[in-house]
Formats: structure tokens, C-alpha cells, sequence
């Protein structure tokens, strides 16, 4: 019986051994498998590099306003159409959104990037002082031409990746549409086009090379237009009969410059006129004035959110007009998933920044000049040139004095999401400004462009072969990020997305934008259609 026993236990030792050979064998084999597949991506970008550049530069020159990117979307779907993805238009009722699907089964990875571009914005690329290619006109002052060259070409490579070695799973191309106004992203969550989504990759320009999670430090936000209306009278014969909207834009306005002293200093808010009547002589009967709230919370947005309808009333009380109001945008403070967030911070390190050159460091140098940059970042890191180096991963602030918004926090709180922030414009610009559209079709935008989409395709197929990082990010998504703090959208089903927004100032510039649309059949870049040479550093 002891030989018998000693017999099965050696057998038993055997088989174990046997098997964790074998078993290791097979995991050195399928990361190796792995590897060439993510190689073969690599090269498969690479090889993109001419379209991702022509993508830049086409989205660059159309150059149009939220809601208003009827070139874009048309351009941009032809080419999802030709590389085989099916094409739903008109989500969320938007004319200009739609959502590109290629692929079986699950995981279901959507894919997304802003489109829309900047008022008064209008920008030769390369050249280093103020020089609108048509004056007044809207531009890429944000970089929103570069990021769906990112997406678009990760997934080509991943979809021929997928193919090759019949790897199941969706890939979902969606634009951001009106990001700058806040106004679609709410509407796609409420309406359900993220409902059956593993998680989400989003890229947003930048100087920088990395994608964070947790709490990032922004704000979230409300955007609401309060419309007065009261009664015209002739301003100077008989101005007791009237009932001026505008003095109660006016009284808001001061109402609410009063209530910031009480404010947390966390909150940042601002407002424009958008209709103060029509001439000096006519007591202005309708008067409007268009806000953003923002704060760090939920919870403290709806409370200044309030606070200005308690505002807006009261004025209307003391003007002896009415007030109406409308919530024309919306984005939640954003958090972003740490395993994705891990996983795509791997593939930046493995693809490096772009290798800049004598001539990107003299226009980022000119540029941060021009715009009065600062000496270094609000981190203490030095701001002169192009940067070089890769950021360290970061999770969560520990605390913000708040800043800006974006509506992918929205979808951020509905399923496990990233942002990478890939390096295609130049360290130290004002955000929102001409000064930022410089960089936006010139060798600094395309390389940045194409190091994001090599890092974006690598992910994916991580995604795609590993099936432990989406269950890790569903993990991370319900047990830390949405443990204590459930989403709760501002909007209500009958909200609609104010879709005709910025319709009258890109119907003003269209037609003189049109001539200056890029033309790659005849053109190698935009600078050289437009004729500027790289760089140009100063006004001759």
C-alpha cells in the first residue's frame, strides 16, 4: 500500500508538471502570437501615415461650428463606408452625428473624437503671428481636425488585425459633435447608444502623451439661455409704456456678479449677451443672456444652476417682464477607468512622443512667444518647445481649484471609459483661441496624429486578445468608480439638442471658407496649397 500511495503521488507530480508546461508553453506562445499581431498594427498605421496627414488637414480646412459639420461627417462617414463599417446617421436627432459599426460580438469597443472647431478661430497653419485665412471666420483654435484621424485609422488596423485571425468582438466610431457647446454626448447616453458598449477610447488633442483616471479635476457643467421678454415702446417718446427685456439681462447679470462673493471657489461661471435688442430708440421687447455653470459636483452644479433661475426671476420681477429659460448643454465632472487607463498608458510607452524636428522646435518656440506663455505649467514643468518627454500615469486629484468641462464625463459615468490625450499641438497656448489652430495642419498635428493612432490600435488589440482588461475595467467601473456616486442626467426626455445653434454664422462663411478647402488630389499637404512655407516665423 506506501508503494501504491508513493506511486500516485508521483504520478500526480508528474501530470502537475506535465501541465504547467504545457500550460506555460501556451502562454508563451499566445503572447508571442500576441506581439505579432501588435506589430503587424504598428506597421499597418505606419502605413497610414499619408491618410492620417491628408484626414488633419481636410478636417482642418473645413473648419466648422457645432452642429454645423455637415463636411465633416460626410467626409469622414465616405471614408468609414469604404473601409466597410455600416453607417447610422441622425442619432440622438442630430443631423451632423452618427455611429460607425464594424464587427461580431462582444467586446463592443466604441471609439470617439470630437469634430467641431472654435468662433473667430480662422488661422494660417504654420505661421507664427495672427494671419486668418479668411477674416471673422470659424477655425480650429481647439484641434478637433486631428482626432478622428486617430480613431478612424487605429480601427482600420485593428479591424484588419481581427480579420486576419478571426478575433470576435465590435468597433464603434462615433463623433463628438457641438463639444464645444456641451450639447451632444448627454443626448447619445439618453437615448441609448451606449447601452450595450464594453467601453469606450477617447482621444482629445494635446501636447502632452498620456491617458489618466479617476477623478481628472475638471468641472462639470450647465449651459442655459434665459429669454426675457417684456414690451417695445419708443425709447424716448414714451419710454414709461415700455418694459425693457434688456434691463433685465442686465439686472441678472449684476444679480449674479453679487452671488459669486458667496460662491465656492471651485465654481466657474460666465455668460454672453446673445440678443440685446435691436436699436437704441426702440425699448427692447425680447433680450437674452446665455450662461454656463460650472462646479465640481453634481450636486453643487444644480445649486448654482438654481441659484441663477432664482436670479433670472427675480430681475424679471423687477423689470416687470418674463423670463423663460433652456438648457442648451450638459457634462458631468469627468472619472476615468484605471485598467484602461493602464493598459493604454503601456502602448504610449511602447510607441514614444514623435521625433520633433529643428522646424517644429522653432514654431513652438515663436508660437509660446506670441501667445505670452507662461515659464512653466501649473505643475512646475518648463514650457519652451515641443515636449519630449512621456508623463508619468496619474490617478485621481487629491483636490482642484476646477477648470474646464467635456461631455465624455457623461459617457464616462455609463460605462468604463478613457481619454487619451495624444501630442499633436504645442505646449503653453491660451485654449480656445487662433493661437491654438497654428499647429493644427502642419508636421506637428500629423505626428502627433499618427503616434496617438499607433497607440490607440495597440490597445485594441490588448482588448480584443485579453479579455481580463474589460472585465477588470467593468471591476474598477461598479466597485470603485460608481460604488458611492450614481449618474443622474440634467436633462429630461423631452430635451431637445439645440441643433440650430451656429446655423447663421456658418452660413455667413461657408462659401468663402469653400475655396480654401483642402485638396489632397492635387496638393501634398495644406501648407503647401496655401502656399506657406514650414515655418513661418515672422510677418514679412
Amino acid at each position: 500500500m506506501p508503494m501504491r500511495t508513493q506511486f500516485l503521488k508521483t504520478l500526480l507530480v508528474f501530470f502537475a508538471s506535465f501541465f504547467l508546461n504545457v500550460s506555460y508553453a501556451q502562454t508563451k506562445a499566445d503572447a508571442e502570437k500576441i506581439e505579432k499581431m501588435k506589430s503587424k498594427a504598428l506597421q499597418i498605421v505606419e502605413s497610414k501615415a499619408k491618410n492620417i496627414q491628408e484626414m488633419v488637414d481636410m478636417v482642418f480646412s473645413f473648419g466648422e461650428l457645432g452642429f454645423q459639420e455637415i463636411e465633416t461627417s460626410k467626409y469622414l462617414t465616405d471614408i468609414l463606408e469604404k473601409n466597410g463599417f455600416t453607417i447610422e446617421r441622425n442619432i440622438s436627432g442630430i443631423p451632423t452625428a452618427w455611429m460607425a459599426k464594424w464587427g461580431n460580438g462582444s467586446p463592443v469597443i466604441a471609439l470617439g473624437s470630437d469634430i467641431d472647431c472654435i468662433p473667430k478661430a480662422s488661422q494660417m497653419p504654420g505661421t507664427a503671428y495672427k494671419s486668418p485665412i479668411v477674416d471673422g471666420a470659424p477655425g480650429h483654435g481647439e484641434g478637433h481636425n486631428s482626432g478622428q484621424s486617430v480613431i478612424i485609422f487605429a480601427a482600420i488596423a485593428a479591424k484588419q488585425i481581427m480579420e486576419e485571425n478571426k478575433i470576435p468582438g465590435t468597433l464603434v466610431i462615433w463623433p463628438g459633435v457641438a463639444e464645444e457647446l456641451l450639447a451632444s454626448k448627454a443626448w447619445y447616453v439618453r437615448d441609448g447608444y451606449f447601452k450595450n458598449i464594453d467601453a469606450c477610447i477617447f482621444t482629445h488633442v494635446s501636447s502632452d502623451f498620456t491617458s489618466d483616471y479617476g477623478d481628472n479635476g475638471g468641472n462639470g457643467i450647465l449651459s442655459v439661455q434665459f429669454e426675457f421678454s417684456g414690451e417695445a415702446a419708443h425709447a424716448a417718446g414714451a419710454p414709461w409704456r415700455g418694459k425693457s427685456a434688456l434691463d433685465a439681462v442686465e439686472l441678472m447679470n449684476v444679480g449674479w456678479n453679487y452671488k459669486r462673493e458667496h460662491l465656492k471657489p471651485t465654481q466657474r461661471s460666465h455668460y454672453v449677451i446673445k440678443d440685446g435688442g435691436d436699436q437704441p430708440n426702440v425699448v427692447p421687447s425680447v433680450a437674452s443672456v446665455w450662461y454656463f455653470f460650472r462646479e465640481r459636483t453634481y450636486d453643487d452644479i444644480y445649486k448654482n444652476y438654481q441659484a441663477g433661475i432664482r436670479i433670472a426671476n427675480g430681475a424679471a420681477m423687477m423689470t416687470d417682464t418674463k423670463v423663460t429659460s433652456k438648457i442648451l448643454g450638459t457634462a458631468w465632472p469627468g472619472h476615468f477607468n484605471k485598467p484602461l487607463a493602464q493598459a493604454m498608458y503601456k502602448n504610449i510607452q511602447k510607441v514614444g512622443m514623435p521625433k520633433w524636428t529643428d522646424d517644429d522646435e522653432q514654431l513652438a518656440i515663436a508660437v509660446q512667444k506670441l501667445l505670452e506663455a507662461p515659464e512653466k505649467d501649473m505643475i512646475g514643468n518648463p514650457i519652451k518647445g515641443m515636449n519630449k518627454r512621456i508623463d508619468t500615469i496619474e490617478g485621481s486629484v487629491p483636490f482642484s481649484w476646477g477648470g474646464g468641462s467635456d461631455d465624455i464625463a457623461d459617457i464616462s459615468w455609463n460605462l468604463p471609459t478613457i481619454v487619451l490625450r495624444y501630442p499633436a499641438n504645442i505646449k503653453g497656448t491660451k485654449g480656445h483661441h487662433w493661437g491654438d489652430a497654428i499647429a493644427m495642419a502642419t508636421p506637428i498635428a500629423h505626428k502627433g496624429s499618427l503616434a496617438g493612432a499607433k497607440a490607440t490600435a495597440l490597445t485594441l488589440v490588448d482588448i480584443f486578445t485579453n479579455p481580463k482588461i474589460v472585465a477588470d475595467a467593468k471591476e474598477y467601473f461598479v466597485n470603485v468608480q460608481t460604488k458611492d456616486t450614481k449618474y443622474k442626467p440634467f436633462i429630461s426626455a423631452s430635451d431637445t439638442a439645440p441643433i440650430y445653434l451656429n446655423k447663421e454664422t456658418m452660413d455667413k462663411f461657408r462659401d468663402k471658407m469653400k475655396p480654401f478647402y483642402y485638396q489632397p488630389e492635387k496638393y501634398g499637404t495644406y501648407l503647401e496649397q496655401l502656399g506657406i512655407h514650414y515655418p513661418t516665423l515672422e510677418k514679412k
